[in-house]
């Protein structure tokens, strides 16, 4: 028997391995065994790197794989020698790999949606980033932007190639240039990023994709570790620049195992386009609650009451939250997190999903429903990095083409030191003012609490909805009572002068619809809640999807200049 060194090592031996020892852990695995786990050790989970054929054949449906005929030219524009010319050096990437250059092009499919794929291979010269490389990438994606389907980039690299000096540096520009095209042709970019990423693909296109995922215990960086602390001296965490690492700090949005790719991969696809005007969007099924409710009809469910036992309905912890309404209402959902900026506030959550087969974007506040979960959401109120992740959620809507669903329940905006320093007000002010000129149909609800400009900022939409006991204000009833007559305890006098309920703020057409509860409220029988809920976002997306964009525009806009206009 044998044993090859470890399992990252890329299987391209013409004699096959009968038993490796995996690279993290040291076990030995039979190598059949590792090879139908896709190269991931059964025994920690590590995931040892592949080659880029192996990729194409792991991710694409089969039978559909087709190479793209591009041409490669891998010139040697410094005349570079270092211990060997760099034109033996290729030619040695060449044979070990049996590829033409460090990243191989393909079409196919993944669970029948048309993609175009670029894989890169560290073999091959540590998956350096030069002129041909670049070129191959960017050929790739024009190949993408001819035939209108995403584009999948999996990256593997250590950087620029040296050996072509700043022709590789210029790499990064012109593969950036390319994902502009792609974005503004609305079409969908993924980042698979697999170990290790660094240096100039990480600084180009293998951060600037609409979602990036990670295997786990990949590393993406700008500079690698032993550079860092060499450089600045310091030591460094153990999980630096890993794929949990980054998810922490908002720079990717997910980590997937290798054998949850392809389905995670087909879902992202199948969310990722666009919704044509004319698509028809199904009605509330015949018996369902909610089925048919006119807009502006408070309809059975909205209760009276004095205002304050309204807002203590509001925050009932046992009402659905924004995370449970996904589960209600949606037939598929990929969460997406991140600011891309170096945070991710739990206090929000949103993704892609599919309500009655149309595509949407969702978002919302998230609260939770014990004391540990609560805390851990930071009690539903969001960082900027909430609102900015949000922001970079709306704007890919906007270029995918799809409608936009916002689910409100917070007390309001995080008032803490660092959101302060980290720009709060502006993050609220920038997302009231994108939500204006959003060029698809944005519906925000309001399920609980909506306080303030922390609601304000996921509340500028074509149809604002409202629960029946939900509540809506410019100040929490505390707040104004404080305030205005310095005390705390005179919350339902605030309650009932700010006309918070829902049943109050129809007439003033501050919201359009009062969606009905059950009997109890929502806490009482969540799944009702979200056939009324559902009921009522499809006659919304009815309404709106038939509109042009700038009429949506034109509309929203036209919604909120006409507050305080005196008609």
């Amino acid at each position: 028997m044998t044993a090859a060194a470890n399992a990252a090592g890329t299987a391209t031996s013409a004699e096959p391995v009968e038993w490796v020892s995996c690279r993290q852990c040291r076990s030995l695995v039979y190598g059949k065994r590792l090879s139908r786990s896709l190269r991931v050790c059964p025994d920690c989970g590590y995931h040892g790197r592949v080659s880029a054929r192996q990729r194409l054949d792991q991710l694409l449906d089969p039978g559909t794989v087709t190479l793209l005929d591009l041409p490669v030219h891998s010139a040697d524009p410094l005349e570079f020698t270092d211990s060997k010319p760099y034109p033996a050096r290729l030619a040695d990437a060449r044979r070990k790999t049996g590829l033409a250059e460090a990243v191989l092009c393909a079409s196919g499919s993944i669970e029948g949606n048309p993609l175009v794929v670029a894989v890169m291979d560290f073999d091959f010269m540590g998956g350096s980033l030069g002129g041909a490389v670049g070129e191959l990438i960017t050929l790739a994606g024009e190949t993408a932007l001819e035939r209108g389907v995403p584009l999948l980039i999996a990256t593997a690299s250590g950087g620029a190639r040296m050996q072509e000096g700043a022709v590789a540096l210029m790499q990064m520009a012109k593969t950036s240039a390319m994902l502009g095209r792609l974005d503004e042709a609305g079409l969908l970019t993924i980042t698979l990023v697999t170990d290790p990423t660094f240096g100039g693909v990480a600084a180009s296109f293998a951060t600037l994709s609409d979602v990036i995922i990670a295997e786990p215990g990949a590393r993406l960086g700008f500079a690698g570790r032993r550079v860092i602390e060499q450089t600045i001296k310091q030591t460094l965490p153990p999980d630096f620049q890993t794929a949990e690492f980054l998810l922490d700090n908002g720079l990717i949005d997910m980590i997937r195992p290798r054998q949850e790719l392809r389905p995670t991969l087909a879902r992202l696809l199948s969310m990722g386009t666009p919704v044509p005007r004319d698509h028809a969007v199904p009605a509330g099924e015949p018996g369902e609650p909610g089925a048919g409710v006119a807009a502006g009809a408070a309809a059975g469910g909205a209760t009276g009451g004095e205002p304050w036992q309204v807002v203590k309905r509001a925050r009932d912890l046992n009402r659905p939250t924004t995370a449970d309404y996904f589960g209600l209402l949606l037939d598929d959902f990929e969460e997406l997190r991140g600011d891309r900026l170096g945070a991710d506030c739990p206090a929000i959550v949103g993704g892609l999903g599919r309500l009655a087969g149309i595509p949407v974007m969702v978002m919302g506040h998230q609260k939770g429903h014990t004391a540990a979960q609560l805390a851990a959401r930071n009690f539903g109120m969001p960082t900027p990095a909430g609102y900015r992740k949000s922001a970079r959620l709306m704007r890919l809507a906007a270029k995918l083409g799809i409608p936009i669903i916002s689910l409100i329940d917070t007390p309001g905006a995080y008032p803490g030191k660092e959101a302060e320093q980290h720009g709060q007000a502006i993050a609220i002010a920038e997302n009231i003012r994108l939500m204006a000129s959003l060029p698809v149909p944005v519906v925000s609800v309001v399920t609980g609490e909506g306080g303030s400009g922390g609601a304000l900022a996921l509340g500028v939409a074509n149809h604002v909805l409202i629960c029946a006991n939900a509540v809506y204000s410019v100040i929490s009833p505390e707040g104004c009572a404080a305030i205005l007559w310095n005390d705390p305890a005179a919350a339902p006098r605030a309650a009932e002068a700010l006309r918070v309920t829902s049943a109050e703020l129809l007439p003033l057409g501050i919201v359009d619809r009062i969606v009905p509860e059950p009997d109890g409220g929502t806490q009482a029988d969540d799944v009702t809640a979200g056939q009324y809920l559902r009921a009522a976002l499809l006659d919304s997306l009815r309404a709106l999807l038939p509109l042009e964009e700038t009429r949506l525009i034109a509309d929203r806009r036209a919604r909120f200049r006409a507050f305080g206009a005196g008609h």
